[in-house]
């Protein structure tokens, strides 16, 4: 009988990987999430969430390097406390904001007991149900390092968490938001040549936790990262990524509203060319009342690129009066370039208001034809249309100083072409 490639490909990734050392609760986390990796094997082209992007780059035995320049700093002139990860080493900031507690994962796993032993893998396992997410799981047994943070007031600076380096980094943060604390977290870097990236976050009852990251133009990124938040009564949770001329990049959003009248926002804008793959794929459950999630989605793709979007929610039963919204739309500026959309709605309630959509289309020549009769060069005129286009997953960001800020990055990275 012919060996099964699906089960030779993950026994041959989990041979060239070791354990970290540590034992506790950690490495209690660890080998359960190992065991249920094994059971269940790294995603091929053959499972179903996966059929659109090949995840061969992400699941591959070899390790990755890249002699790449350290990426610009996109968050340079913001005031935020900064917690630096260069090849996987952690650093943080001295001058902690008041109502924050900052620690790294693997101090967190010298106590033999901390909050993080209730969050690390949990939310994670929870997430990989009824779908497998098994990069998330392999992260989870692997992970050596990543950032612990506590909100336990109203944090007024942002914490922006900057990576770099050159390897095959797995990174692992744990972030908990108390009863009425806010936290923004701001993300940026490159955190290697293939970097395997997760975070659990539990927002308590009336928590807000905001969410910006900004992937700059690294045309040797290959990306995976796995976001899992658990939102109880009253809380808020907002996120949005900007992604620009990477390789590969899977960004996977699992968000589970267990209290009522929460709030799940989650939006993206990506622009790309040649080789660029960028995949959202995002599964949002309803299991509380009077509940609102959006997700808004829109990629621009040139020259042959390609863009992904798999959205689900899932309405399950008792979660009445449900807002949920979903729409992905891409904008093709030439005809090589493809867009793959899958949204989905699952609904077990009969008092919801559910709805989700899906188009591509090209510049519109007539609104680029007004524009160029008025003196404005093409290429200028395209990038008006384009940031127009984006605007509305942009209009996501909640702060208007850190929307005007990232429109401003998204414009020059656009004007360089």
């Amino acid at each position: 009988m012919a060996a099964d490639p699906k089960r030779a490909a993950t026994d041959e990734r989990l041979a060239a990987l070791t354990l970290p050392e540590g034992g506790g609760w950690l490495g209690d986390a660890r080998r359960d999430a190992l065991g249920r990796l094994q059971a269940v094997g790294l995603p091929g082209r053959r499972d179903e969430y996966w059929r659109y992007t090949d995840p061969t780059p992400l699941t591959a035995a070899t390790p990755m390097l890249t002699t790449a320049a350290p990426a610009e700093d996109p968050f340079g002139g913001l005031d935020a406390f900064l917690v630096t990860i260069d090849d996987g080493v952690v650093t943080l900031g001295r001058d902690v904001p008041d109502g924050l507690e900052v620690t790294t994962l693997s101090q967190a796993a010298t106590a033999d007991i901390h909050w993080a032993r209730d969050l690390y893998g949990v939310l994670e396992a929870a997430g990989s149900r009824p779908v497998s997410r098994p990069l998330a799981m392999l992260n989870s047994a692997f992970a050596s390092e990543g950032v612990v943070i506590r909100a336990t007031g109203s944090v007024t600076r942002p914490i922006h968490i900057r990576t770099n380096g050159s390897g095959d980094p797995i990174l692992h943060h744990c972030i908990r938001v108390d009863a009425g604390a806010s936290l923004t977290i701001l993300e940026s870097g490159t955190a290697g040549a293939r970097s395997n990236i997760a975070a659990e976050i539990d927002v308590a009852e009336t928590g807000a936790f905001h969410h910006v990251r900004i992937d700059g133009p690294d045309p040797a990124r290959h990306v995976n990262t796995n976001t899992f938040a658990r939102l109880s009564r009253e809380s808020v949770f907002k996120s949005f990524i900007l992604s620009a001329h990477g390789q590969l990049t899977r960004n996977e959003t699992v968000l589970t509203l267990t209290g009522d009248d929460a709030q799940a926002h989650v939006a993206g804008a990506a622009f790309g060319r040649d080789e660029f793959h960028h995949d959202d794929t995002v599964f949002v459950t309803h299991d509380a009342v009077n509940c609102e999630s959006r997700q808004v989605f829109k990629k621009v793709l040139r020259d042959g690129a390609t863009g992904v979007f798999q959205g689900k929610i899932l309405v399950k039963e008792g979660a009445q009066k449900t807002d949920g919204y979903q729409i992905s739309q891409s904008l093709l500026l030439d005809d090589d370039s493809v867009f793959l959309a899958k949204p989905e709605l699952e609904i077990y309630a009969d008092d919801v208001a559910c709805s989700h959509g899906s188009t591509t289309g090209a510049i519109d020549p007539t609104a680029l034809f007004y524009l160029r009769s008025r003196g404005v060069p093409e290429k200028a005129a395209t990038d008006l249309l384009v940031l127009s286009f984006l605007a509305e997953a942009v209009e996501e960001i909640a702060d208007e100083a850190l929307r005007a800020y990232v429109a401003d990055r998204m414009a020059d990275w656009l004007s360089r072409g």
